[in-house]
This record gives C-alpha cells, structure tokens and sequence, in this order.
C-alpha cells in the first residue's frame, strides 16, 4: 500500500509483514517516529493456527513498548524483527490469560540471554502479585541455571507496578494515561468484587496519539481517553461467532442454562461488537481504526468482512483489520 494515499489520511503508513522469519534483522526499531505491530490478534483463551493472543509492540524513535502479552509473545517479537531483550515496558491491560500468558517466557528469556537493565511491568492492582506468581513457576529453572553460573537474581531484574488510573508512565518517549474500562462488571459479594480492574491506555508520543482499548464494553471514559487520537486499536467481537465455535468443539453443550446465560451477558455487556466500534471511534474523533481481538469463527478463512460493514455503519473513516506482524 502506498503511504502517500489520501485514504488513510497520512496516518497510517500499513506494511502486511508476512510472519516469516526474520532473525538477524533486527531493523525494525532502528527508524525514528512511531511504529505499531500486532503480535497476537486473536482474542479469547482458544489457542488457534494462524494467530497469536492479544500483544501489540509500539516502537516510538527506537525504544520498544509492549501492550499486553499473550500467548507465543517472544517468538512474535523475534519473527517481526525486533529484539526481544530491547523489551524494557511492558502494559498489561489485565490479567486474562490471553494477555498475560506470554509474560513468564518473556521475562526468563531476557534474563537468561542477559538483560542488565531492569524491566518494568505496568498494570491494574494484581499486576505485582501476578509477576511474583510467574517468578515462583520460574524458581526451579532459576535455580538450575545458578547452579550453572548465573549470578543475577531474578527479582533484580522484574519490577512489577500495580498502577491506578491517571499517569501512569513517562519518558522522552511517552506518555501513558490509563483510564478503568467495563470489561469486568462482577456482582456484589462473587470472589472478584472490587479486586480486579481493566485499563485502556492512551500513548502520547512526539508524532502519535496511539489508544489500545484492552478488552471492553461500551465506555464513556474509553471514549474520552481515545478523544482526537491518531490511531485507536480496538477490541472487536460477534457472539454468534465465539457461541458456534463453542458448539462444534462441545464446550457450549457442555455449559449449565445459567453458564449459558452468564457466558451471554459478559460477551454483551463486557465486549464491544462491530457497531459499537464504529460508535465509540466516531464519538472520539480518532482518525483511524485498527480492529484486533478478533473473535474465533468456524471459517479458518474468515475475512471478517462483516466487522468492517458494522463499523461503518457510524463511522466513516479507515478501519483496518489486523493480522498478526501487521505494521502500522
């Protein structure tokens, strides 16, 4: 694609990376200006063949960013051509595994190939204690490898923040505002109540507003926190789809009438479907729209085509749907 159409209004300058791999390249963070790959763009725990779970690397003047860290997170980074040890900020929207699966191998793989600067992981309150959980399924291996002449402790080199709405990193870099969304909406007195949150992020760098919704339902403060950005990059789901899925494989079959309802209500409530994109985007002003967290179907080719018809609906500027290694 052209970078000089007027299509995308000069926003964005799209190159479809074929997941091939790129080892010793190593380019893709040299270039100054922003740069945003897809790592993952499936969403949801199903593991599927030709996507990854949600992550998104943001690479602005050479300094790696990454947003959120799902499920083969490492090898994704690798195969777009970028280091995996530059990795310095991670931002965990929240602690679904498919966000946050591919956080331990990314970790232990820095610090066995001898990361020295330390790397800090942002995110809602749970963040602290979800690194600590990932550093103790690593203490064997970290024991092991002592054993064969490592000599850094592994806690000198993860530091996890359990950040609050508002400012949540800065550098010459970056900006980092978190907003709480509606994705989790627990009931009174159920385990969760009060305990977990879910943030969407706002960057702000020296050329680009860059807004990841994380997962959502529809949400007045994601609006506002979107407002005017160059790029938003938005969850997406149909439930029909995610539901039939579940009946072919069994799993929906297998649900109670109340887990069935229950399973319903979150898909609903807690997730935004096509038109609600199209909705939030035009409220919000946002030049342009990448659509990731694509739901499972039962079509291996699905162009979800339908997606794009149900934005555009409300919104008429360029929406793109990712695939994993998209560049933006």
């Amino acid at each position: 694609m052209n970078c000089k159409t007027s299509c995308l209004v000069a926003v964005v300058c799209l190159e479809l990376a074929a997941p091939a791999d790129r080892s010793g390249a190593q380019d893709v963070a040299s270039a100054t200006g922003t740069k945003l790959i897809t790592l993952g763009t499936r969403g949801g725990p199903l593991p599927t063949k030709d996507r990854s779970q949600s992550s998104n690397l943001l690479i602005v003047n050479g300094t790696l960013y990454l947003i959120d860290a799902g499920d083969n997170v490492t090898r994704r980074i690798v195969q777009a051509g970028a280091d995996f040890r530059q990795v310095g900020k991670v931002f965990i929207t929240h602690p679904h595994s498919d966000h946050t699966m591919g956080l331990a191998t990314l970790l232990v793989s820095a610090w066995e190939y001898q990361r020295r600067d330390p790397i800090d992981v942002y995110g809602p309150p749970g963040i602290e204690a979800l690194v600590k959980g990932a550093m103790g399924y690593l203490t064997d291996n970290a024991e092991i490898r002592w054993a064969e002449g490592k000599r850094r402790p592994m806690g000198e080199l993860f530091h996890a923040h359990d950040a609050t709405p508002g400012l949540v990193y800065q550098d010459g870099n970056v900006k980092v505002i978190a907003v709480e969304n509606t994705h989790f909406n627990f009931g009174p007195g159920s385990p969760p109540y009060g305990k977990y949150k879910l943030f969407s992020y706002r960057f702000e760098t020296p050329g680009r507003t860059v807004v990841f919704t994380g997962d959502t339902g529809p949400s007045g403060a994601v609006i506002e926190l979107a407002n005017g950005a160059d790029l938003l990059v938005t969850e997406v789901t149909l439930p029909e789809d995610v539901i039939e899925v579940f009946k072919r494989n069994g799993a929906w079959q297998a649900k109670t009438a109340d887990e069935q309802e229950g399973f319903l209500r979150h898909m609903k409530e807690e997730h935004v479907m096509p038109d609600e994109v199209g909705k939030m985007a035009a409220k919000a002003g946002v030049k342009t729209v990448v659509m990731t967290h694509l739901s499972p179907t039962v079509d291996s080719k699905d162009d979800y085509q339908r997606y794009l018809d149900g934005a555009k609906k409300y919104y008429t500027g360029p929406i793109l749907l990712a695939k994993d290694l998209m560049q933006f």
